[in-house]
């Protein structure tokens, strides 16, 4: 590969995540809409896989090699990581339902933060100092997201935190699952057996919490699905093409586009404290996203060194 043609590839996996960034954020928008109308999270992980499906089928039929890229060796561990990303996902729509578009997205990026704490107790990773600080500063950016000691309309309720940081912390639970999947399963058997688990889940929380809606809200139900399918596509090209290290940095775009949306669609305003506690939680993912980068070229570093 020459030089030209890998920065060709860096190109184009940036721009892959920035799509997904974007795809990812309308899915949020239209989804906190469809909220607005009485949509409840169960409704949204349904109608997301439903429209979902056909679009990652497309993908797997057109770039992935066909159906056989979705057989499996390991079932019940797609059942295990299916089901931690059914409960992040509906922990992440019902913050979606309780909190302003752009406070809901930013508590979501708390991940990289649990991510952390989650490789220490389970994978026994060491962890340096400096990223035991980029913890900390996370988590002085969820305290300043929080707004304790606010009065009137500005304060968020505790309910919505407490399930944006669910979420963020099951979103890291399921990286380190997806860490041992991807040593013998296909990608798209990944994307597809997880999206056909949120059908069935979905399709049995339905008739206990489903309602009729306007056309205008399965619209935006069809909207989110089809976005959250692109978005996974999307995300999935971009680490083909760039390292991760190269385009992680560019999810971060989420938050703007929430606070976009959020002001575009809902007339809502970023407050200081929204904007300076994502500030800190990206600031503290990003240099996290570093360290790993780092540590992680070391180690291949000493692995392929030359016997002396």
């Amino acid at each position: 590969m020459t030089a030209k043609a890998s920065a060709e590839d860096i190109a184009g996996g940036i721009a892959l995540r920035i799509a997904a960034a974007g795809c990812f954020s309308v899915m949020s928008a239209v989804l906190k809409l469809a909220s607005l109308d009485g949509v409840v999270a169960p409704e949204m992980l349904f109608y997301r896989a439903l429209f979902g499906v056909p679009v990652v089928l497309i993908w797997v039929m057109t770039s992935q090699g066909g159906l056989s890229a979705l057989s499996t060796r390991r079932p019940w561990a797609h059942v295990g990581r299916s089901a931690l990303g059914i409960v992040s996902i509906l922990c992440l729509f019902q913050t979606l339902t309780l909190l302003p578009l752009a406070d809901a997205t930013t508590i979501s990026f708390t991940a990289p933060i649990f991510s952390t704490l989650l490789s220490f107790l389970i994978l026994k990773e060491a962890v340096g100092l400096r990223r035991w600080a980029a913890v900390a500063v996370g988590f002085v950016g969820v305290v300043i997201v929080m707004r304790p000691g606010s009065g009137g309309e500005h304060v968020l309720p505790m309910e919505g935190i407490a399930f944006g940081l669910m979420a963020a912390l099951l979103t890291a639970a399921v990286t380190i699952t997806l860490r041992q999947l991807r040593d013998t399963e296909h990608v798209a058997a990944i994307v597809f057996w997880f999206f056909i688990g949120s059908s069935i889940v979905g399709a049995i929380l339905l008739p206990f919490v489903g309602q009729m809606h306007s056309l205008t809200t399965f619209a935006l139900l069809a909207a989110g699905g089809v976005a959250g399918g692109l978005a996974q596509l999307f995300m999935t090209a971009s680490l083909r093409a760039a390292p991760v290290a190269v385009v992680a940095p560019f999810d971060y775009l989420q938050i703007v586009g929430a606070i976009v949306f959020g002001w575009w669609l809902m007339q809502t305003t970023p407050t200081a404290n929204t904007l300076a506690g994502a500030a800190l939680i990206a600031a503290s993912g990003l240099y996290t996203a570093w360290r790993e980068h780092i540590r992680r070229r070391q180690a291949l570093m000493q692995t392929t060194a030359p016997p002396v």
